[in-house]
């Protein structure tokens, strides 16, 4: 009996024991602490390849490029490309050789829908660079073209599109009230106003500022970006953005989110440091440093993303579809277009 006694209790706590296990249910070891003093383990590496075309849609990535080199083989995680037309990076982009490319904002549209909506837009990367210039003082705003004569390149395309559409915000009718004589070429647009057959054009930075070295006199009279952002709609006028295959994007958002940091401080860095930034930018065989450090604060170079490329973007291309559908693919693209984090 005195052994039963002895025995019973045990038996209990035994059971009692087993029983918080089993409510418990299976029990993980505990993860295996870091050694002290050393540091966790880092993340995957991930090398993320990007192309821009040479122009003011490249020039923001000058800082980020230059570290990138400085970081070596070894500590760099970027491998950059610089192409002189969308025609080659666009290829490399659906083929997955690239990861990313600097382009032209309706060609980002343009790549989602032909790709079914595998390119994502990650940010805005340059807003309007387009300025009607004067040899003389009779336009200071877009009203004061009427009756007037102007030369321009860019027919058929982006140019013509946010052309007619602000001159029509602004009371101007592009096929009554002025002539709109179309070039082939802004050297052409530039000839006609050192020859004296034109006194008024539409051009494009870095061009303007190269323009003004040719010209003594010529003037940015009126800047179509500043035009844009009077009508107050929401929208902008938008150059370039950055595209990247959603597999990528989807695959490596960490990465995505480390670039898109890494390149705001970067155009942060070439709007606040413009000789700097413009000696980069001759290095780099972007621009004519000369005609970089004159062109940089009239290039508005941004990096939109989130809510202000959300915002803007759907609005700009809204305005190239109802001038030509085909601009943008046929259609507009839905909202996974803009990438979120």
């Amino acid at each position: 009996m005195r052994m039963l006694k002895k025995t019973v209790p045990l038996l209990l706590a035994l059971l009692l024991a087993l029983s918080v296990t089993a409510c418990g249910g299976k029990t993980e070891p505990p993860a295996p602490e870091t050694p002290e003093g050393q540091e966790p383990p880092a993340a995957e590496e991930v090398t993320l390849r990007l192309a821009a075309l040479k122009g003011p849609t490249a020039m923001g990535l000058v800082k980020l490029m230059r570290d990138s080199e400085e970081a070596g083989a070894d500590g760099s995680r970027y491998e950059f490309t610089l192409a002189g037309s969308a025609d080659e990076v666009t290829p490399a982009l659906i083929k997955g050789e690239l990861d990313m490319a600097c382009v032209p904002a309706n060609l980002a549209s343009v790549l989602y829908n032909k790709t079914e909506g595998q390119i994502v837009t990650l940010a805005v990367n340059t807003l309007g660079v387009l300025y009607l210039v004067e040899n003389g003082n009779a336009v200071q705003s877009l009203r004061d073209l009427a009756g007037k004569t102007i030369v321009a390149a860019g027919k058929g395309s982006t140019p013509e599109y946010a052309l007619r559409y602000l001159l029509k915000e602004n009371g101007i009718d592009p096929d009554r009230d002025l002539v709109i004589d179309w070039k082939s070429e802004h050297s052409e647009c530039v000839a006609a106003l050192a020859s004296g057959a034109a006194t008024i054009a539409l051009l494009p930075q870095p061009f303007v500022t190269v323009a003004q070295t040719k010209l003594a006199g010529l003037r940015m009279a009126v800047d179509l970006n500043a035009e844009w952002d009077a009508l107050d709609n929401g929208s902008g006028l938008i150059t370039g953005v950055v595209a990247a295959r959603k597999d990528f994007v989807d695959a490596h958002p960490e990465a995505v989110e480390a670039f898109l940091k890494e390149y705001a401080a970067s155009v942060e860095w070439v709007n606040a440091n413009t000789a700097d930034a413009a000696a980069l930018i001759g290095e780099y065989g972007i621009v004519d440093a000369a005609v970089a450090e004159k062109a940089l604060p009239y290039c508005n170079i941004v990096c939109l993303t989130g809510g202000e490329l959300a915002e803007r973007l759907p609005g700009y291309l809204q305005v190239l579809f109802e001038a030509d559908p085909a601009s943008v693919g046929g259609k507009l693209p839905e909202e996974t277009f803009c990438y979120h984090a």
